[in-house]
Formats: structure tokens, C-alpha cells, sequence
């Protein structure tokens, strides 16, 4: 008796097993099987695919005839076809499919080690050295997902073990925006600063990030816009608390001893922090998937939390702009593919834009005061506006307001005042009667309606900066 192959009794049983056609043709690619096996398997995708039901034995010999295949070929597929039809169909339904499985696993590493030598030895016409990494990663990651929604009825327990369970956030150092997240920032999300030209977008993010280390968390910094030596400068002045002007001056031997004086005064389980510069306009997710496969493969390092610097003059990798692609379609499918990374890698992404032209001078900004496409306000988890003042800046404070929130009501605290310590690049609370000026939701409490910014009409908003 002639033995059974596995990949035989796979299309054997897509053919005659409703069932286990439905579950398994979404994750069986044409890859997985070689030569003959390929074009039948082919033919009864594209049979399932425009029919909705798996095609008959005779059917599938028709089309396989009507395919541009050579002699050869054809017989070797007509002899397949019969040797299906004798074939016993699997009594044990579980088995098969976990085998299925398991094959699939198999192939899909096969082949991203087949696909990783050509590129080692240079015949790969596409990729490079970095795509093995993803490669193998996505060989290793395959597997069938039975779940198929969230059922509300059904699943009325696990929900409510969702709502109570802690998630794991990655909070902020400064009280008010603990506020508006409840507690931190998510994975998987996007979260996005808008403000003008040296309003604070990379100071805020550079803060951060050196929040984020001083709790232990790591942080990956991605900057289009600056060298990795300034970014990491920033952090120099904000964790040492020495005005940054003042760094460039420090002899080796002091530079070093203060250093050591910040790891000592951090917890011994302090994050790290990576700061990785790409060239303007060009990096998109595909670069970023890379370099995390490659510090996961070559540092052991998994950051905790990702900043971007910043997403408009990032790249999209499902478009190039340019001809009939507008700034609008670009920038929406940049801030979509980088918060797909995110839900990816399950870890929150911070980034800024730029307001327009209008939006600069415009004394309450509004989410239409986005640069370039508004489409990135849809897709964002936050988005909050930092605006300054004569005023404001002389006080060494920022305005912050809040334009989209899904942590929160974004009804709530929709305005409030930060401290700044430029020199030090530095953000830090201020006194609660700094925020008296300021309604919850844009009302004086005490004089009646306040301006546009909801803060008393006292103050003299002329040279605003948003």
C-alpha cells in the first residue's frame, strides 16, 4: 500500500471537509507545498474563493486542465487527484487539525531559512542582511487563531475580569496627565503632541523618555528631525538637572562621575534608553520592525515604550508620495502603519505633528490646526496641543490642551498648566493656584466665560505659539 503524504491528505480533506476547509484555508499560503501540490492547492483557492464552497474532484480536473501548465505537469496532477479519491477521510478532526498546524509551522520556518541563506549569500534581489531577523520571527510567530470575536453574551465573565484587571500602563511623572489617562499610557496606542516650532515637542518627549528610564522602563527614542548625540544631550540635562549649555564644558572625568551619580540615584532596576536617528523623510515601520527585531536579537533589549521624532516626516511603507498620493492619504497611513507597530509589538507610541500655518498664530487650537492631514486625529489614542505665550513664557509654563482622548473624558481637566525648565529640559508640576485661572471645561469659575484658551481675560495672548 502506497503511504499517505501529509500534504496529500491536507488538500484531501480541504476538499471533502467543510469544516476544516473553513479553518484552515485562511492560514495555509501556496508556499508551503512544492510543485504539483502547489498548482492544485492554487486552483482550489481560487475555486473557494470566487465559488464560496470547495470545488468537486472532476471540477478541480477541469480547471487544473484549463491552467497553462506543461505535459508533465498535468499527468502528475491527475494522477494526484486520483490517488485523493481513494483515499479514507481523517476520523479524528482534532488531530488533523493540529497537525495541519504544526506542518504549516514547519514549512513556514523551512522557507524563512531557505529565503535567509539567498539573502546571506547575496542573491536576493529585495531584501538585505536586516529583514532576517523579521523573517524568522514570522516563521516562529505562525500559528491557526480560533478566536473569532469577542461574543457579548457568552463571554459576559471575561469582560468583566477585562474591566477590573490592572492594565499595564506606563505612567507619567507629572500629575496631570496621570489624570487625563488614568494612570498612563496603554500599548498599543498612538499618542501625539501638537505644537509649533520650539513650543516643546521633542523637550516634552526627551522628558519623558527620562521619566520613563528613571522607572525602570525601557525606551527606544527614533529622531528624523535630530542627531542622536542631541537628543541623548537632552537627556543629559534633564537627568544630571544641568542647564544644557553647560554640558559641552564638563571635563571627561566630571561628565563620567555624574553619570555614575544618576545610575546611583535611580533604582537599581533603571530601563535603558536607545536613541536611533534616521535620515528626514526617509524610515517607515518596515525600518523600525527591523531595528527592534535586531536589538531584541542582538542587545536582548524590548523597549517598554517608543518615542518618534516625529511622524510627518516619516515615511509610509504602503505609499510613496508623490503623483496621486496628497499629504492628507500619506500622513493617515504613516500614523496608521505606526500604530499598527504599536498593537504589534504592544507597546505605546509617543510622537508630535505641526501645527499649519493658521494654526500657529490661531488663539484656540483646534484638531482642523493639524499640519499636513486630519486624518492623523483619527487614528491617534491622544492627541493634546501645547501652547505658549509672552506671558506663559516668562512664567516658564505651558498651556496643554487636550483635542482627543481615549483614556479618558476628554471633558474633564480639558486645559491645564505645566511648568518648563528649558536649560534643563525639564517639565514639572506647578502649584494648584497656577490652574485656578483655568475651568475644567474652558469656564473662569470665578469671573464668568473665560477666552478661547479658557483662561481669564487678563492675560495678553498677542505673539501666541502653539
Amino acid at each position: 500500500m502506497k503511504e499517505v503524504e501529509l500534504e496529500s491528505l491536507i488538500l484531501k480533506e480541504i476538499l471533502s471537509n467543510k469544516d476544516f476547509m473553513r479553518k484552515v484555508i485562511p492560514f495555509v499560503q501556496k508556499d508551503y507545498f512544492n510543485g504539483t501540490q502547489r498548482i492544485v492547492f492554487n486552483q482550489i483557492v481560487e475555486f473557494v474563493t470566487k465559488y464560496n464552497k470547495a470545488p468537486t474532484l472532476e471540477a478541480l480536473s477541469i480547471e487544473i486542465q484549463n491552467e497553462s501548465i506543461n505535459d508533465d505537469q498535468y499527468v502528475d496532477a491527475a494522477e494526484m487527484l486520483s490517488e485523493m479519491s481513494e483515499m479514507d477521510s481523517s476520523s479524528n478532526p482534532e488531530w488533523l487539525y493540529e497537525t495541519t498546524e504544526k506542518w504549516c509551522q514547519d514549512r513556514a520556518i523551512h522557507n524563512a531559512i531557505m529565503e535567509s541563506i539567498t539573502i546571506i549569500d547575496g542573491k536576493h534581489q529585495e531584501l538585505s542582511n536586516g529583514a532576517i531577523p523579521e523573517l524568522l520571527q514570522k516563521a516562529l510567530s505562525v500559528s491557526f487563531d480560533s478566536n473569532v470575536g469577542h461574543d457579548y453574551f457568552d463571554d459576559a465573565e471575561a469582560r468583566h475580569e477585562y474591566y477590573n484587571r490592572e492594565s499595564v500602563k506606563t505612567p507619567f511623572d507629572l500629575e496631570y496627565f496621570n489624570k487625563i489617562t488614568e494612570g498612563g499610557v496603554e500599548p498599543g496606542t498612538l499618542n501625539v503632541i501638537l505644537a509649533g516650532t520650539g513650543v516643546g515637542k521633542s523637550l516634552t518627549m526627551c522628558h519623558f523618555a527620562a521619566a520613563n528610564i528613571s522607572e525602570g522602563k525601557n525606551v527606544l527614542y527614533l529622531t528624523m528631525e535630530m542627531a542622536e548625540e542631541k537628543i541623548s544631550e537632552r537627556v543629559d540635562a534633564n537627568l544630571m538637572n544641568v542647564n544644557i549649555n553647560q554640558i559641552k564644558g564638563l571635563s571627561k572625568t566630571n561628565f563620567m562621575s555624574k553619570i555614575a551619580s544618576v545610575i546611583k540615584r535611580l533604582t537599581k532596576s533603571h530601563g535603558k534608553l536607545i536613541v536611533k536617528q534616521y535620515p528626514t523623510g526617509t524610515p517607515h515601520v518596515g525600518h523600525f520592525r527591523a531595528l527592534l527585531n535586531e536589538l531584541q536579537l542582538k542587545k536582548n533589549f524590548k523597549p517598554d515604550i517608543i518615542y518618534i521624532d516625529y511622524l510627518n516626516i516619516c515615511s509610509s511603507s504602503r505609499m510613496k508620495m508623490g503623483g496621486a498620493v496628497n499629504t492628507y492619504s500619506l500622513v493617515k497611513s504613516i500614523a496608521e502603519e505606526v500604530r499598527g507597530l504599536a498593537i504589534e509589538f504592544q507597546v505605546p507610541i509617543f510622537s508630535a505633528t505641526q501645527t499649519t500655518r493658521s494654526g500657529f498664530s490661531n488663539s484656540d487650537v483646534a484638531m482642523e490646526d493639524i499640519s499636513e492631514s486630519f486624518g492623523l486625529a483619527h487614528t491617534a489614542d491622544m492627541l493634546f496641543a501645547m501652547i505658549v505665550n509672552d506671558e506663559l513664557r516668562e512664567l516658564n509654563q505651558i498651556l496643554v490642551k487636550q483635542l482627543k482622548n481615549r483614556y479618558s473624558d476628554a471633558g474633564e481637566n480639558t486645559r491645564f498648566i505645566i511648568g518648563v525648565d528649558r536649560p534643563k529640559m525639564k517639565l514639572y508640576d506647578v502649584d494648584d493656584s497656577a490652574q485656578d485661572v483655568i475651568g475644567s471645561n474652558g469656564k473662569d469659575e470665578d469671573t464668568g466665560p473665560a477666552n478661547r484658551f479658557g483662561m481669564r481675560e487678563t492675560p495678553d495672548f498677542t505673539n501666541i505659539e502653539i
